[in-house]
């Protein structure tokens, strides 16, 4: 018996063009697409119509270039690996004025996006001035050049609704869209939105050419309060039960005293999934399915976990640790982790992985 990581191609697809709607997105695919497989994703994205994606491995943008030449592949991350970028014809992040300055020389023939920092503060230009210098030195340089084919943003505060950081952010985003447009610079793509954002709103901002999807397109909610269907789950993480133990009041179980009994004749299932394999000691606190019946895990160990049970479990029953029951944003809610954390944590090298047709 292995514990099984698996997704529902046909709940996959589906929740992708639930998502979409009629809107352009650009879809996120980094870290081996939010570990659902980097090709696997890809090719589901293109089979949905989109056409552009993102990441934030140099690596992971060849790869995707590898299996459709055609799409636009952003790298959200600056390198300076610039052959790389030309000989794949990889479109990459314009990080700061510093960055320009430094290599600007180097960069020619290469679609860049000008990154805007925003309240994330964690790359970008800061200012509008800092954005025009660049436009119009670009401009004046009648030499070979860069190519300045985008302008981008990211929301950092667009899954909080108990604070108006996110109205800031995107109040200030819009100004500059619209002071660069008003004086009659054109960009091919803008994109800002995330998860939350498209949702939030319902639709792409002002013109924006796309949203960068990330987490929606791979089941989860970006906030809490948006309906549970309106995005689906297609990912079972289930194990097996091992053996059944039975154990009395006060005896300790697993390393260093990590569970004590409360009482007599206590039934713990021995699962075959741990933290090696992914699992969260936050998830650890909360519980796992068996035969539809509900049970708390009360002990977590690298390769196994124990369970509280009942007469009705026995060796050889399957656990679900995650499944649309028991899905990954609810977990998020709970104060487990983000979705991309609980996801990016299962360990697929010690999970048997399955894609259903």
């Amino acid at each position: 018996m292995v514990a099984t990581w698996q997704v529902d191609t046909t709940i996959f697809q589906n929740n992708i063009r639930q998502v979409v709607g009629n809107q352009k997105i650009m879809a996120v695919v980094k870290n081996n697409a939010y570990n659902y497989g980097l090709e696997f994703a890809v090719r589901q994205f293109l089979e949905a119509g989109i056409e552009a994606f993102s990441t934030t491995s140099l690596d992971e943008a060849i790869k995707v270039k590898r299996i459709t030449p055609n799409a636009v592949v952003f790298l959200m991350n600056a390198t300076t690996h610039f052959e790389k970028l030309r000989q794949y014809g990889i479109h990459m992040t314009l990080p700061s004025l510093l960055f320009y300055h430094r290599y600007s020389d180097e960069l020619y023939d290469i679609h860049v996006h000008i990154e805007y920092e925003n309240l994330l503060h964690r790359s970008g230009f800061k200012s509008l001035d800092e954005i025009k210098h660049v436009l119009n030195e670009h401009s004046d340089n009648q030499n070979s050049k860069m190519k300045i084919t985008g302008l981008w943003t990211h929301f950092g505060y667009a899954d909080e609704f108990e604070c108006s950081e996110y109205e800031t952010e995107r109040y200030d985003w819009l100004n500059i869209v619209e002071s660069l447009y008003e004086e009659g610079y054109r960009f091919e793509m803008i994109h800002s939105q995330n998860s939350a954002s498209y949702f939030r709103e319902g639709h792409l901002l002002e013109r924006h050419t796309h949203a960068r999807v990330g987490i929606a397109l791979y089941g989860s909610r970006p906030y809490s309060n948006l309906e549970r269907d309106a995005i689906s789950q297609s990912l079972v993480l289930k194990a097996n039960v091992i053996q059944v133990r039975t154990v009395h009041k006060g005896e300790h179980c697993g390393y260093s005293f990590a569970y004590t009994a409360v009482q007599n004749n206590t039934k713990l299932a021995v699962v075959d999934i741990g933290y090696g394999d992914g699992i969260l000691r936050s998830r650890s606190k909360h519980e796992v399915m068996i035969n539809e019946r509900i049970y708390p895990i009360r002990a977590l160990m690298m390769s196994h976990m124990f369970v509280e049970v009942d007469e009705y479990v026995s060796p050889g029953d399957e656990v679900i640790i995650y499944n649309e029951t028991l899905r990954i944003d609810d977990y998020t809610f709970k104060g487990v982790g983000a979705n991309s954390e609980q996801l990016s944590a299962l360990n697929l090298d010690s999970l048997k992985k399955e894609y259903l047709s």
